[in-house]
Order: C-alpha cells, then structure tokens, then sequence
C-alpha cells in the first residue's frame, strides 16, 4: 500500500531543473534512504514532500491529498501534524530552552504539552539529553542539540518523517543510536520514514533504497 505517489515531478529554480521529472512511490510504513551526489536532487525531493516548496509541475499524493490543492494554510496544518523534520542543522530557537523548542510544535497544533511530555521525557533519557531539557541551545554540544532537534521532530508521533542528513554532527556511536532510534519509532508510530544520507554505514541499515543522479532515479 503506498502512502506517497509522485507523478512526472519536476523542479526548477530560475534555469536549473533540479529534478526532471520522474514517477516514484513510497509504502506505507515503509524505511527507504536516498543517496546521491550533491545537486542529484534529494534534498529537494525530501523538501517537496515535507510541504516546504512547491513543484513547478507534476504531483506528490500523500494519504491521497494532492499537495499541490492544498493552500498556504492548509500545507501548513499538513507540516505539523503529518510530518516531522529532521535536518543536519538543528535550527533551535536561541532564546528558548530545549523542553520549550522540543513544545513548539505542540503548540503551534493547539496541543497540550502535557500530553507528549511523558514520551519526550522517554526519548531525552533514551539518547541521553535528559540533563538538557532546561538548558538553552547555546548550551550544548553539536551532537546534544542534535539529539534535541530529533526530539522535537518524534513529539507529535507524525506519520511521515523526513530526515535530511540527520547523523552529519554526530559521532559514528550516536549516528548509529540514532538510525536505530528512528526506525523502531517509524514503526512504533506506524510512519513511513525517508532518510537522505551520505553515509554508507547509515545507508546499509535500510532495505530500501533510492538512488538519484542529476534529478532523476537512477536505475
């Protein structure tokens, strides 16, 4: 069963076709990773799916919804309560503490924080940034805000969960803690979980895999 089916989907900026048009699907509480080299378009294609820029033609059907219908509202509702981001850089906000940054999205979704705040004390103490809870970003390590932003990305439990890069700060130990993480809560959670990576240790732990080359799947 697909969650995601994207047909003929392209992807320009001023003269650059960043993707060139290719039919792809992804299943339904399925782990796949992308590789490519920088500029093969993967980055773009995960942004496309997460509701963060819009295709210059084609189309991406999420749970059936065509994003292309939705308006700058409603895309906004899909990003919080469908998907979760995880980036190579963590884009905490300075002047709040990390449980405040781990919340943001809770409360911007009208969610009560008490409601996730025994899962977010759960997944602090599993990577080991329960001490960092009240601290601020500027606080902690690379790897600590890192983690917090991984947080951040699980606490609404969403269903599709797209990961940028999301061991590039860290050590080879918690680059692996993490991976494994993602993957038992992607099915703890029943999500699909789509992971861009350049690292072939973090690669070899998926199954599927999707291989791109100047905008398109290669083969």
């Amino acid at each position: 069963m697909s969650l995601i089916k994207i047909n003929k989907l392209v992807k320009k900026f001023g003269k650059v076709q960043a993707l060139s048009g290719f039919d792809l699907e992804f299943g339904h509480e399925k782990h796949y990773v992308i590789q490519g080299a920088s500029g093969s378009g993967k980055s773009t294609l995960l942004y496309l799916m997460g509701g963060l820029d819009r295709p210059s033609s084609g189309s991406i059907v999420i749970a059936g919804q065509d994003l292309s219908s939705l308006d700058d509202e409603a895309l906004a509702l899909y990003r919080n309560r469908f998907v979760g981001f995880v980036f190579q850089f963590h884009f905490l906000l300075p002047t709040m503490n990390c449980l405040d940054n781990i919340f943001l999205p809770a409360r911007i979704g009208g969610v009560e924080t008490s409601k996730i705040k025994p899962q977010i004390t759960k997944l602090a103490e599993h990577l080991e940034v329960a001490h960092c809870l009240l601290k601020y970003p500027f606080e902690l390590s690379g790897g600590e805000q890192q983690r917090i932003n991984i947080i951040r990305a699980l606490s609404l439990r969403p269903k599709l969960l797209l990961c940028d890069e999301p061991t590039g700060n860290l050590d080879s130990l918690n680059g692996q803690r993490v991976t494994v993480l993602l993957k038992a809560l992607a099915k703890e959670f029943g999500a699909t979980l789509v992971v861009v990576t350049h690292d072939d240790k973090v690669a070899s732990q998926f199954e599927n895999h999707i291989i791109m080359r100047d905008g398109k799947i290669s083969p």
